[in-house]
């Protein structure tokens, strides 16, 4: 007679191959966290101590240190700068505009994108980067 008692068996759960399926997770993800914005204008913008954030949906006036001019996302000459924001004024009465410019561009650069404004009388602010 066999008075031993039986081995149980356990169950048992293999995570050698769940170190592999997180690496692709994680790459799959900066992958795609790379591609969500692909047209972004590379700008260096000044700094300030303080920043204000606006409510309304504005529209971005980029000029690159290269002084080419982008609304949104679409280059525009700058012959063309008051007549494409005349376009938008159309949709928005009460429109804001973010100029973002290059810090290595000079006041009379930043005074000319302005200038326009203040013949559309439309808002304009100027984004920098918050320095704190």
């Amino acid at each position: 007679m066999n008075i031993r008692g039986r081995r149980r068996e356990t169950a048992e759960l293999s995570v050698e191959s769940l170190n592999d399926i997180m690496f692709f997770l994680l790459l799959f993800f900066l992958i795609v966290s790379t591609l969500a914005n692909p047209n972004v204008i590379k700008l260096m913008l000044p700094s300030s101590k303080q920043s204000e954030q606006t409510t309304t949906k504005p529209i971005a006036i980029s000029v690159t240190l290269d002084k080419r001019y982008y609304i949104e996302n679409n280059e525009v000459p700058y012959s063309q700068l008051e007549s494409s924001l005349r376009k938008y004024m159309k949709n928005v009465p009460d429109l804001t505009c973010v100029i973002r410019m290059d810090q290595g561009l000079s006041v009379q650069d930043l005074v000319a994108v302005l200038q326009i404004g203040v013949n559309l009388k439309v808002k304009m602010v100027l984004a920098t980067e918050n320095n704190q």
